[in-house]
């Protein structure tokens, strides 16, 4: 005979209280029944969860990332000593099949009403349809030889959807938004959400505030996510130094990194998942990108303000550069329009400190930088490039 039993936690009792009021008819009988029923928590009765714990009715959910244990026991029901028993234990996917079997060895002989019994482990790390295939051979007295198997089919559902989005900011710096949702039927416990960065990057989570000292999660002491709940992680990478000098490597598309998720159920179970490498499209940028250094974000009305740009050649060949400023409306450039920068290697990148005033207040938009390369006789234009706030000095002063 063949017996197979999922190992799984204890779950506590449950009951459905059966109350009443006093001036009906069972008087106080409903309540003292309760009270008097050991399952129950003393002075919370009414509750349905129980303080008792209880064995596994049914074969329950499996979910990936989590750890299938199972106890296998092989029993000789007959009168006849078997001799050279062999159990296996594969567990089919709908990609791969596994020996889960601890040991390989055959057992010499089984006597009458004796077992022989194995635990078998493995991390679900795909989702659908699984197989649990167990083989018993043996050989019988008279040395016929005998096989049997037997099949026990399960699904593994999915835990958790993740969902991510990438916001690029007008540096090199890259924000990733993890939502993370339970689809499960129970609370989870989330342990750990980590993003691991690829090579070509520096990341910091954005998931925590520091308070006198000490950081605190801005989930709460008690990381609880409920069933159906969805909870949203944030995450900043700035690429590291050596692949940001250089302007030509972080294009097209680039790996992220991976999201690394723990998390904890009922009386302990742990789960745990690794996403897949996260990719994003860089933003394109052209032959020639020009980005802000500095900017100050409050200025005063008709008064002289600096910025710092950076230009850096993401082609392939040498330019020879010419800064051309146009006025707008309200923006006004000050210093000579039309001078030369000089030649400009692929990858390399200089930076200039301008000048410039606003003649209008408000929140006014910085334009009319004009980039010429000589050699090519092409021009690359740049608006909108930052806001700024602009303010009257004496506005200012009251304030």
């Amino acid at each position: 005979a063949f017996a197979v039993m999922r190992l799984t936690k204890p779950t506590l009792f449950t009951n459905i209280p059966v109350t009443c009021e006093e001036r009906d008819l069972p008087g106080n009988l409903f309540n003292q029944l309760m009270k008097d029923d050991p399952s129950t928590v003393k002075g919370a009765e009414a509750l349905m969860l129980g303080e008792m714990l209880t064995l596994p009715q049914n074969f329950g959910n499996i979910f990936l990332g989590e750890t299938f244990s199972s106890y296998i026991s092989v029993h000789n029901d007959s009168n006849q000593v078997v001799k050279d028993i062999l159990v296996k234990a594969d567990l089919q996917t709908s990609s791969q099949r596994l020996n889960l079997s601890a040991s390989s060895a055959a057992v010499a002989e089984l006597k009458p009403d004796c077992c022989i019994d194995d635990v078998i482990h493995h991390e679900v790390k795909e989702i659908g349809t699984h197989i649990l295939v167990c083989a018993v051979s043996y050989t019988t007295q008279t040395g016929e030889k005998m096989y049997f198997r037997k099949f026990f089919k399960f699904q593994v559902l999915k835990p958790l959807d993740v969902k991510t989005k990438f916001y690029n900011a007008e540096t090199d710096e890259v924000f990733l938004e993890a939502q993370i949702q339970n689809i499960t039927t129970s609370p989870m416990f989330m342990e750990k959400v980590s993003l691991e960065p690829s090579i070509m990057y520096n990341v910091a989570e954005l998931n925590a505030i520091d308070t006198a000292g000490e950081s605190e999660s801005t989930f709460g002491s008690r990381t609880y996510l409920q069933p159906m709940d969805t909870r949203q992680y944030l995450y900043c990478l700035k690429p590291k130094q050596e692949f940001a000098e250089k302007a030509g490597v972080i294009k097209g598309v680039t790996v992220i990194g991976k999201l690394d998720i723990v998390w904890k159920t009922n009386l302990g179970e742990r789960g745990r998942l690794q996403t897949s490498q996260l990719q994003r499209m860089a933003p394109g940028y052209g032959d020639v990108r020009l980005s802000l250094e500095t900017i100050p974000d409050t200025v005063n009305l008709e008064e002289p303000f600096n910025i710092t740009c950076k230009i850096t050649n993401c082609s392939e060949r040498t330019m020879d550069l010419v800064l051309e400023m146009c006025n707008t409306n309200s923006i006004h450039w000050c210093g000579v329009s039309g001078r030369q920068l000089g030649k400009l290697h692929p990858s390399s990148s200089l930076h200039l400190a301008l000048t410039l005033l606003s003649s209008v207040q408000g929140l006014q938009s910085v334009s009319g930088l004009r980039l010429t390369d000589t050699f090519l006789k092409r021009t690359y234009e740049y608006d909108d490039i930052a806001q700024v706030c602009v303010i009257s000095s004496k506005f200012k002063q009251e304030s």
